[in-house]
């Protein structure tokens, strides 16, 4: 390539294709293909299709619930569901709301509060959280009226949960200058609002006209975490980011469970 000359521009295919191995690798532990190289800023660009690594997430988990629906009670084929989610991910929004929980119920100043969140020991308060967030959810999904609204709901819950992170970053500084929150980059506006309006979509093709009042809470809820993060700990880590997934979630699937009631 001649000085002059410039680098062909990546096909738009491309470049989607990249980005969703990128974050399925990154938020699952399915075993990817094929992922691209890595590249600085590129995480942060592929944040754009969160909600779609969300959606394969909350399939799986709802493949799950309709079969164990059909020879189960709905709670117990909701925990299942729930653990195949689990599996997938590999606790890793899970470990960071467990690792926010404590963090908040740390007595000190935010140095205190973020030294506590790097402790990989679970205190009281993550245990308790993870108990809440486990049992909200299940409850929630076992008052689907058939085992396919369930299906329709994980993959709704789970891909908008995962839109809100991006949002989440716009909003907030890291909290630390390392860490997995700071080291993702921070995506743009565009890509924030790509991410939100991608799982909006998402969540009403898998909750129907009832994931329209779940989207307003679960915003509502990370609104609240945004307010918490801010004030507590000055600003997002990864855990935070974890527990904005988990608080999304639940808010999500607690307001359709009002709605299947």
């Amino acid at each position: 390539m001649s000085v002059n000359e410039q680098p062909s521009p990546v096909p738009l295919w491309r470049s989607l294709s990249d980005d969703l191995l990128l974050v399925v690798s990154f938020l699952t532990r399915l075993p990817v293909p094929f992922c691209p190289a890595y590249v600085e800023g590129g995480l942060a660009r592929a944040m754009r299709l969160f909600p779609l690594a969300g959606a394969v997430v909350g399939s799986a988990g709802g493949a799950v619930f309709m079969a164990a629906h059909a020879v189960l009670p709905p709670l117990a084929a909701a925990l299942l569901a729930l653990l195949t989610t689990i599996v997938l991910t590999g606790a890793l929004h899970e470990d960071g709301l467990a690792d926010t929980a404590d963090g908040l119920g740390a007595r000190g100043g935010r140095e205190k509060r973020l030294d506590v969140m790097r402790d990989s020991r679970s205190g009281a308060y993550g245990v308790l959280a993870l108990v809440f967030s486990v049992g909200l959810r299940a409850a929630a999904l076992a008052a689907a009226p058939s085992a396919l609204a369930g299906l329709g709901g994980l993959v709704a819950a789970a891909a908008f949960s995962r839109a809100c992170i991006p949002a989440l970053m716009q909003v907030l500084p890291p909290a630390r200058a390392d860490g997995l929150g700071a080291g993702a980059g921070t995506p743009h506006a565009g890509i924030a609002a790509t991410a939100l309006v991608l799982g909006g979509m998402l969540a009403v093709a898998g909750g129907g006209m009832a994931a329209a009042p779940a989207v307003v809470v679960s915003l509502a809820a990370v609104v609240a975490l945004v307010w918490l993060a801010r004030r507590q700990f000055g600003g997002y880590t990864g855990d935070i980011l974890g527990a904005c997934q988990q608080l999304a979630e639940i808010a999500f699937l607690l307001t359709l469970a009002g709605t299947w009631t």
